[in-house]
């Protein structure tokens, strides 16, 4: 938090197009690396930061305990010196996702899901709800989507769905649909670091995570498409209208 809004030019850079990461995320994720290895010292730790200077972290995700790190989520926002980015984690244990926080840092909020038994905030169980809007809301991830994509997606979201600006934060998005702010959330791109807490949160407090061809949603998996709604029935409803 000392570097919100306080980052200097030469603390900002991209690690490749259209993907920015500060000092921030380098400090968090060693800070980070360095609590959870204490804590479980046998698992391995894939960050963010550490996969984009080594790929081959992410070679072997099925086997053993992993704890899976995105120490900035949302590190355009933050580097913009805005809102929403958030700290997430998750344990996978031989390719199942076992365990997720998200944590913002500003509103002080964490959101906790744990397999089979519940999605939590602040501590407090909570299930997933629709919104009361007369049309699903939609957030629609589109920026590293082909432009005739793009344009597809309007068209079958025109007069069906309320497409909403997306908050630039996974960490942000999957509380959005468990907590009744969104109904509907699609990515094309879908790191484990940014998907894994999120999935199981949501999943725990009700809602529906999986592949654009319907299939169930595992982090181990880095193919790109995931689809989320606050319940299964407006998964299948915006399947529906946005998918072949």
């Amino acid at each position: 938090m000392p570097r919100f809004q306080a980052l200097a030019v030469h603390e900002i850079s991209e690690k490749a197009p259209d993907d920015i990461v500060t000092i921030a995320d380098t400090e968090s994720e060693e800070r980070l690396t360095e609590g959870l290895a204490a804590i479980l010292p046998e698992a391995r730790i894939v960050g963010e930061e550490a996969y984009a200077a080594d790929a081959s972290l992410l070679d072997n995700l099925v086997s053993g305990a992993i704890w899976i790190v995105d120490p900035v989520d949302g590190t355009t926002n933050f580097s913009e010196g805005i809102t929403p980015f958030a700290l997430m984690i998750a344990l996978a244990v031989d390719g199942e996702t076992e365990a997720g926080w998200i944590y913002d840092p500003v509103a002080s909020r964490l959101c906790h899901g744990h397999r089979g038994n519940g999605a939590f905030v602040d501590g407090e169980r909570v299930r997933s709800k629709p919104t009361d809007n007369p049309l699903p809301v939609a957030a629609l991830a589109m920026h590293f989507l082909p432009p005739e994509r793009r344009a597809d997606l309007e068209e079958r979201a025109a007069g069906k769905l309320t497409v909403v600006p997306i908050p630039r934060c996974a960490g942000e998005q999957y509380p959005r649909l468990a907590l009744g702010q969104n109904d509907i959330s699609l990515f094309q791109k879908t790191f484990p670091w940014d998907h894994a807490p999120g999935a199981l949160f949501l999943e725990e407090a009700g809602g529906k995570t999986a592949r654009l061809n319907g299939e169930r949603y595992r982090a181990t998996e880095l193919r790109p498409g995931l689809l989320s709604a606050a319940t299964p029935e407006l998964w299948d409803k915006a399947a529906e209208i946005l998918l072949d």
